[in-house]
């Protein structure tokens, strides 16, 4: 009988009881406005779309105990208790592994009384990830905020500030940030804020992957390249203010970071007195590889991975609205009297004054309670190993069907999305990285399909800009973000079947040119450009 079971795909995790109809629109409705936006993908209304893979960030489906959570969403402006639930869901999903205590459930269903806010939402917790009580108070550690971006903005910004005025007369290079991976937001907010940026993926990004051993090996391309790391550590032993590790990387094509990577890297950080965080948006995905693929982990649950992984950091930002299933929500978390707090005596103060001048008052962050709840339940969601199983298996299935068609991707793949490996796809027709190409790909796949999808390469990453060491780290891809919990089967075959035809026209896909806005910061936001005959 085992056999048997065997052969059987995984169960579906969710059935669907909600369906929003498409407008449909024409090849030629749809080459008129993207005219009228200046060929700005990020522009094209998403209205007129059949599919949309241009981010995974905020585009969730809701689970029907999220919408019954936003029914209990407190909006009063002080001490709201979605708060509450908030900090309590935090301390459950990255510090208790099993053992969380889900105070949000009293909450949901009007149990909770005076009782129950002392002894159990008041409780002056310290020492870990969120304080409690007047502790949070005093020494504050948790930040909420309306997404990701904000979280680095107040991080990067207020630790700008504070190494100035603290270090100012020893101050003789400009600090430096480590990662294995900058995001492009978070490298926009670290550069603004004055820091030097040091990317250091592990070699083989790019490598070959044995098309058979997809859903059965996975090497965790997405890790530090330790040598790299402890080379520049011991090179400027001074001048790096913080590594971070983002998980699952979104730099490196959503590739996942080893248990072990994570444990090394934040080692050498502590040696070095650097402080060590992580970019967790992904944070579920990326323990749902490490249980899948990482020797010693198969029969660890992902709440006890989740622990562990976090056991490491002294802070991190994380967007709510990726691994949290949520449409808002952001939040920056340190670790209270930990090796950053240490180092920069009161830093959570300066952050929560900036939090109040920038974002609003500490007990939403520019959120509204409604928001704060849908979060809150979307925590606990997002590490139950069925929806994870179903989510990566979804992407994983995407993958397949393109190579299949012969597409080649960047492999194996991540967490969230499948990426076009645009130099082998245009193999043969004599592109150059500034012609943009894989721009002109994307705006193809609008004009004629309705899918949209973001170019991750020289466009992007700004090729034209950069020096020639820079630009051999920059890769030549186009995302599929997919949308947790929005797309079915259909969707991926239609998509499957549209880069298809693209392929087996690829010498006619136009090139593309910036006409408006190429030096602008994070220019593949507003800039116009213009699609170009390739001959």
């Amino acid at each position: 009988m085992s056999s048997f079971i065997s052969n059987v795909p995984a169960p579906p995790s969710h059935k669907s009881v909600v369906v929003r109809s498409l407008t449909s629109t024409t090849p030629g409705e749809r080459e008129r406005i993207l005219k009228d936006v200046e060929y700005n993908v990020f522009a094209f209304p998403a209205g007129l779309l059949t599919c949309d893979y241009l981010s995974d960030s905020g585009t969730s489906a809701m689970t029907d105990v999220q919408w019954a959570a936003l029914m209990r969403g407190d909006e009063s402006y002080g001490r709201n208790y979605g708060y509450y639930c908030l900090l309590d869901a935090f301390r459950d999903i990255f510090e208790r592994g099993e053992s969380q205590e889900r105070v949000f459930q009293s909450i949901l269903t009007g149990a909770a009384d005076s009782s129950f806010y002392r002894e159990r939402l008041l409780t002056p917790y310290q020492g870990g990830l969120v304080n409690g009580g007047h502790h949070q108070l005093e020494r504050p550690n948790f930040f909420i905020v309306p997404q990701c971006r904000c979280a680095e903005y107040l991080l990067f910004s207020t630790l700008q500030d504070t190494i100035v005025g603290e270090e100012q007369e020893k101050l003789s290079h400009t600090p430096v940030i480590l990662s294995n991976g900058f995001f492009d937001t978070t490298a926009a907010n670290a550069a603004a804020a004055g820091f030097e940026l040091q990317t250091l993926t592990q070699p083989g990004l790019s490598d070959p992957f044995p098309q058979e051993l997809i859903g059965k090996e996975n090497h965790f391309k997405g890790n530090m390249d330790i040598a790299m790391a402890k080379f520049f550590l011991g090179e400027h032993p001074r001048r790096v203010a913080m590594v971070l590790m983002t998980i699952t990387n979104n730099w490196a094509a959503a590739q996942p970071v080893s248990m072990t990577n994570i444990r090394r890297v934040a080692l050498l950080a502590r040696n070095a007195g650097v402080p060590f965080f992580f970019d967790a948006c992904r944070f579920a995905e990326n323990a749902f590889f490490i249980r899948e693929y990482e020797k010693g982990y198969s029969d660890v649950s992902i709440p006890e991975i989740v622990q562990e992984m976090f056991s490491y950091a002294d802070g991190f930002t994380i967007s709510l609205k990726k691994d949290g299933l949520a449409n808002m929500g952001g939040a920056l978390c340190l670790r209270d009297q930990g090796l950053f707090a240490r180092k920069y005596p009161g830093i959570g103060l300066r952050l929560k004054e900036r939090q109040i001048l920038t974002f609003g008052n500490d007990s939403y962050g520019g959120m509204s309670g409604r928001d704060l709840m849908t979060a809150v339940v979307g925590l606990y969601e997002v590490i139950k190993e069925p929806y994870l199983r179903s989510r990566i298996g979804q992407v994983q299935l995407f993958a397949e069907k393109l190579l299949a068609d012969g597409i080649a991707i960047l492999s194996p793949p991540g967490g969230h999305a499948v990426f076009l490996d645009m130099d082998k796809f245009f193999n043969g027709c004599g592109r150059k990285p500034d012609d943009f190409a894989s721009v002109g790909f994307t705006l193809e796949l609008i004009k004629d399909y309705g899918i949209r999808a973001f170019e991750s390469g020289p466009f992007a990453w700004e090729w034209d800009k950069k020096s020639p060491e820079e630009r051999q780290k920059i890769p030549n891809l186009v995302r599929f973000a997919v949308p947790r919990h929005v797309l079915s089967s259909e969707h991926i075959d239609y998509t499957v079947a549209a880069i298809k035809a693209l392929y087996n026209r690829r010498d006619m896909i136009p090139n593309v040119q910036i006409t408006r806005g190429k030096d602008i910061r994070l220019r593949h936001f507003q800039c116009g450009m213009k699609p170009m005959p390739c001959n």
